[in-house]
């Protein structure tokens, strides 16, 4: 589907690319559905609560420096601004770097809801740019400016030349999708839309896009790329406006995870035909190498990728093949969004550790050029077929499966879901950093915290016997699906 920057709304994931939050079946029954366009997604008759895509979408771009996002809502809406702050004085100060960027809720009330409060928010943004001075404004809606209609892209024109600075709405109404993750396309879209400028005539560049989340690893990867002479520009975290107005002039785009950067990947491509790498991740040997080589096909430099994955593999593969020794025949089950689920999945398989069921927070039917998700294809080719159900960070469904399969460990990107395996007296893997199974180096040393995680559960066992759970033995009884009605 192409890409309309001229509009500043963002169609979701669910009318746009076909994503799903409820399924249960096969991993081979849902990409052959997803392939041949037969996937239908269920509803839940019972859920639990889930994440607001606006934390997504604002968390994204409240990462770039001295910008400021104003949150046009009542003040409970606000509650992302903890995540702006984290990462202006956290993040910032740990890259060595100093942003002002600032998050100003509107503190929509009763009346403002009833009246409408467009007046009130084109002063905000005014106070905003005198006081702050940033230098480009995101103007997000909420859900109660959403069901009102206020008219916050009239208010964007109608303040802009009074700004002087790149202003965009964003439209973040947590009811208009299922899938936080459109709060990624949300953020993506407005860059797009207002930030990232045509590439200068004349212009030639090293620079390859690397949309990640916390550029944990930034040192590491800036040293891996000067391999093969190409400079990493990270997004957002830390970002300026003057990099991401440049994105355009780049070799290629790539990313630590398709659900976080696929919208971006496609739009530069699609608009100034920035070539989008479209690979499994950097998880694990299989993931890393393929990455790797398309990089050096995209960029012309597959015969210094050649050299360099010779190299490390001398190094790193012999010693990962030793630990694995120890994992062989261990099983896992796996709770993360889709872009780390189905990649963790294969990477597990290198390890010889054999997956019996795979949670995938939500799944996303095709990408925006139309094919099934690169981690899904690889799977199918490599024969490799386990239980898989997509549900949004229902709990419940999670310690149904931890029961009824007692793997040995359980591993999710969410640390709510950790804490309550642990409880069931399952071992668990909190998969936070991205960068925690990326390449040679991190892939030997997630399995030797794999490794560590099993010899010792006593923690998980005294913790199990001291603990009430508040599922019921009808409950653990039950097929996971018990909730779930497919949609007509």
């Amino acid at each position: 589907m192409p890409i309309n920057t001229s509009n500043s709304n963002v169609a979701t994931r669910e009318n746009r690319i076909g994503s799903i939050t409820g399924y249960v079946g096969t991993l081979n029954d849902l990409a052959s559905q997803s392939q041949c366009g037969t996937l239908k997604g269920c509803s839940r008759c019972f859920s639990q609560s889930s994440t607001c895509l606006s934390s997504c979408g604002l968390g994204q771009l409240s990462a770039i420096r001295d910008v400021a996002i104003i949150h046009h809502g009542p003040a409970g809406c606000s509650v992302a601004s903890s995540n702006s702050y984290y990462m202006t004085k956290v993040m910032a100060k740990k890259r060595g770097v100093t942003s002002n960027t600032v998050y100003v809720g509107t503190d929509m009330n009763e009346n403002d809801t009833i009246f409408g409060s467009t007046e009130a928010l084109r002063k905000i943004i005014l106070e905003v740019n005198e006081r702050y001075s940033p230098k480009a404004i995101f103007v997000s809606s909420a859900c109660a400016t959403g069901i009102i209609g206020e008219d916050i892209d009239s208010i964007v024109e109608d303040v802009r030349d009074e700004i002087g600075v790149p202003i965009v709405a964003v439209h973040c109404e947590g009811f208009k999708s299922r899938i936080w993750a459109t709060g990624f396309d949300l953020s993506d879209h407005a860059v797009l839309q207002e930030i990232v400028k045509p590439p200068r005539a004349g212009v030639k560049t090293n620079k390859i896009n690397f949309k990640n989340f916390f550029e944990s690893a930034r040192p590491e990867i800036i040293e891996m790329f000067k391999n093969f002479d190409l400079e990493p520009v990270f997004l957002y975290c830390n970002s300026t406006i003057e990099e991401l107005s440049h994105l355009s002039e780049s070799l290629a785009t790539t990313c630590i995870c398709g659900t976080l950067g696929n919208y971006l990947g496609n739009g530069l491509e699609e608009k100034y035909g920035v070539p989008y790498v479209r690979s499994i991740n950097q998880c694990g040997i299989a993931g890393f190498e393929t990455w790797l080589r398309e990089i050096g096909k995209v960029t012309g430099r597959s015969e210094k990728v050649e050299k360099y994955i010779e190299e490390q593999r001398a190094i790193y593969i012999p010693q990962i093949e030793e630990v694995k020794k120890e994992l062989v025949g261990l099983t896992a089950v796996l709770g993360m969004g889709p872009g780390y689920t189905f990649e963790v999945s294969r990477v597990l398989d290198e390890l010889g550790i054999k997956v019996v069921w795979a949670l995938a927070w939500h799944y996303d039917k095709k990408y925006e050029n139309g094919d099934v998700p690169p981690s899904m294809k690889y799977l199918l080719d490599n024969d490799i077929d386990f239980e898989t159900s997509v549900a949004d960070q229902q709990n419940y469904e999670v310690m149904n499966i931890l029961n009824k399969y007692q793997p040995d460990m359980y591993l999710s990107r969410h640390p709510g879901s950790t804490v309550w395996a642990i409880k069931n007296g399952t071992p668990a893997i909190y998969v936070a950093d991205e960068y925690m199974i990326f390449g040679y180096k991190h892939t030997l040393e997630f399995a030797k915290t794999i490794l560590n995680t099993i010899r010792n559960r006593s923690f998980e066992a005294n913790l199990a016997k001291r603990t009430k759970l508040p599922y019921t033995d009808w409950w653990y009884k039950q097929n996971v699906d018990t909730f779930l009605e497919e949609v007509k």
